[in-house]
């Protein structure tokens, strides 16, 4: 597992000092730093503010302090994963710890939600991808951290969920990481047949033969210049119970983007690896669904192959018909997910699901509006749009909403075929983009989230560590749990 700290290391107590450890943590708020105990000179010179998830050494004779920053207002849910985060990291060189961060947390969001960002914060903080290193230091050496938390609480509850979540966008950030090499179609679909096996999920995979008999040219047609098999993924969890809704998500699953015979430059080419960044947020969610047990169906729809310039490969100007049974003129092979995409939307607006979801590492143009922390939304139904808005707020991943405005569509009108898959302008790509996306969801309602920025990092920051973030699996935890 890339979590590196076991959950079997964290055990919950209700009293301060139940258990002896090397080192405990002081949680302050920042303005109560007198409460430390030190004089200010000395917070001074190691730069601790109180801010969250700051950390410093407190002088405390023979056992170590850790002084962790809890800011100066109300606490959320986000900011008690960032805190622990930042307490993981600043003991991983002692062997035990214990902590009180959940027991103060619990005073302003519960005691459940306290316990288990605690623990989310702390494994993801553990999260490392050496896989392809040849050689590996382990940077940790601690085993073992007490939690205190309030007396009532059901621990092992919170302790599930947290390793669920926390596992899941593990899945997520691994798939991602993974070059395209060694992450194809082919290895996306292996992976997910092994969590479906675990899980109890069921998984249906399609492969070349049988894309052509379901009549998925997008995914076919990005595939043309590939050596490798394309597939797509159909990942469903079914409650026990009754089901009061069902959701479809779909992942953009291009496991390297050349950009096709319109080739990338180098430095357009270099992080092509990450462009499959929504199918692998779609099956890190799905991974954690049967733990979780949400009382609504999901489905999950992975449109993966990688796009390559081979002999075979769709050239500028060819057309190709989707799942829907419209015809698109492609005009530039380096807008490709949206080809894919179509395949999949088409397949889960048939369904007739409550919501359609789809997540991509879609466009350039929607970093360049919005960097690198937010993602974009799109959608055509006011009231989806508001269930993933909120969803991503309490998962604090940040999401811009965008318009689909009706003037840009004549953009998309092709001379011979139904619409082109680029625009004629040179602006408004990622609108552009989402209102050729609209075309294949039919009345369904349906919320589009362009990724591109924050599917990956170039910070060690909190619970996050360079390279994939898992962006995208907590809002749709969030989505589907609080349905």
């Amino acid at each position: 597992m890339p979590l590196t700290f076991p959950i079997e290391a964290i055990s919950v107590v209700q009293e301060i000092g139940a258990t002896d450890t090397v080192v405990s943590d002081r949680p302050v708020r920042s303005d109560d730093l007198e409460l430390l105990g030190v004089e200010k000179p000395y917070l001074d010179a190691s730069g601790f503010a109180g801010k969250v998830g700051e950390t410093t050494l407190l002088p405390n004779g023979t056992n170590l302090v850790i002084a962790v920053g809890l800011g100066e207002h109300e606490l959320t849910v986000s900011e008690v994963r960032q805190a622990s985060a930042s307490l993981w990291k600043a003991a991983a060189k002692v062997e035990s710890l214990s902590s009180t961060v959940a027991l103060v947390a619990a005073e302003t969001i519960g005691a459940e939600k306290a316990l288990q960002a605690v623990v989310e914060g702390m494994l993801l903080a553990s999260y490392r991808f050496d896989e392809h290193k040849g050689t590996t230091e382990d940077s940790t050496v601690l085993k073992s951290v007490v939690i205190v938390a309030p007396d009532g609480v059901d621990a092992t509850k919170a302790l599930a969920r947290g390793l669920s979540v926390a596992r899941a966008i593990a899945l997520a950030r691994d798939l991602v990481n993974h070059p395209g090499g060694s992450m194809t179609a082919v290895g996306m679909a292996g992976e997910a047949q092994k969590i479906a096996s675990e899980t109890g999920l069921e998984i249906e995979i399609w492969n070349r033969e049988r894309l052509q008999e379901e009549k998925c040219g997008g995914i076919l047609g990005v595939n043309a210049g590939s050596t490798e098999e394309p597939r797509l993924i159909r990942m469903t969890y079914r409650p026990s119970g009754e089901s009061r809704a069902t959701i479809h998500l779909v992942g953009k699953g291009i496991t390297f983007d050349t950009g096709g015979l319109n080739l990338k430059s180098f430095e357009g080419m270099e992080t092509m690896k990450i462009d499959m960044g929504g199918a692998a947020a779609v099956i890190g969610a799905m991974s954690a669904l049967s733990a979780l047990a949400p009382d609504v169906t999901v489905v999950g729809t992975c449109c993966c192959t990688d796009n390559q310039p081979g002999p075979n490969a769709t050239k500028p100007g060819d057309v190709l018909k989707i799942r829907n049974g419209k015809t698109v003129e492609v005009l530039n092979t380096d807008a490709e997910g949206r080809l894919v995409l179509a395949d999949g939307l088409s397949i889960a607006a048939e369904e007739t699901p409550d919501l359609i979801v789809d997540l991509a590492t879609l466009t350039g143009a929607c970093m360049v509006a919005l960097g690198n922390e937010y993602a974009g939304l799109m959608g055509n139904d006011a009231a989806a749009v508001a269930r993933v808005e909120s969803a991503s707020s309490a998962a604090n991943e940040k999401i811009w909403h965008l318009p689909l405005p009706k003037e840009y569509r004549k953009q998309l009108d092709s001379p011979i075929a139904d619409l082109r898959n680029i625009g004629t302008g040179r602006l408004g790509g990622a609108l552009t983009a989402g209102l050729f996306l609209k075309e294949f969801v039919g009345d369904m309602p349906w919320v589009h989230l362009d990724i591109a920025g924050p599917t990956t990092t170039e910070e060690t920051l909190g619970e996050s560590s360079r390279g994939a973030t898992g962006f995208g699996v907590r809002t749709l935890l969030e989505l589907v749990v609080g349905w």
